[in-house]
């Protein structure tokens, strides 16, 4: 990956500044195209060597989380102050020793677990799981009331809509839509927040199928 050319994150639905993460592991330690789709996401993961470039050439640059495969651990310097560290190691996880070690996730680490830290790192309010930006078209029923509704984005958790129909927050209601491939979701969810003038809905009780295919979705997608 380039430095100077780091993608702006989709999954924040707007322009964003890219977050740097130094990555002191081998490219097979990562899952394929984890990096890639958490670049898209607005996390950079980049070699120490790309960000001393970066810092050439804009001034300030220091990550906010390093990614250490266990078996280089020993060569990340100690910094005041530390910068957390993820340890990507094998079934038996991080012992604990190192206090700049926050998690571990075992090789190949996948987009979806690094992340979920991450966002634990980086976010005051953390997502589960990355949501993107979508235009589909769905149905909302309550009540024994059917209607049309439009799903502006996407997670495994949860959507945003955009309802000709008023809804109070607190609404349990079922959410129908179609993804390309996978066909039908049909899920249980209530209308949780506002982001005006839309509603934000949390799924409960997803089916294991739909779940696996919005996850498919969402990666398709961010691997375009």
């Amino acid at each position: 990956m380039d430095p100077r050319s780091v993608p702006i994150g989709v999954g924040h639905m707007h322009a964003v500044t890219p977050q740097i993460l130094a990555s002191h592991a081998p490219p097979e330690a990562y899952a394929p195209m984890t990096r890639a789709i958490l670049a898209k996401l607005g996390y950079a993961i980049l070699l120490p060597e790309e960000i001393e470039l970066v810092a050439a050439e804009k001034g300030g640059v220091r990550p906010v989380l390093r990614i250490v495969d266990e078996r280089q651990l020993a060569e990340v310097p100690h910094e005041t102050p530390s910068v957390p560290i993820v340890v990507l190691t094998g079934r038996h996880g991080a012992t604990g020793a190192d206090p700049r070690i926050i998690g571990a996730i075992r090789r190949p680490a996948g987009m979806h677990e690094l992340f979920r830290l991450i966002q634990q790192v980086t976010e005051n309010t953390p997502r589960v799981s990355p949501r993107i930006p979508t235009h589909l078209p769905a149905r909302l029923r309550k009540d024994g009331r059917e209607w049309a509704t439009t799903v502006l984005s996407l997670s495994e958790n949860g959507c945003l809509v955009r309802s000709p129909e008023p809804l109070l927050l607190g609404s349990r209601l079922t959410l129908e839509f179609e993804l390309p491939r996978s066909g039908t979701i049909l899920v249980d969810a209530e209308s949780a927040y506002q982001l005006l003038p839309d509603v934000g809905l949390i799924f409960h009780a997803t089916r294991s199928s739909d779940r696996k295919a919005i996850a498919g979705f969402l990666t398709d997608t961010l691997t375009r």
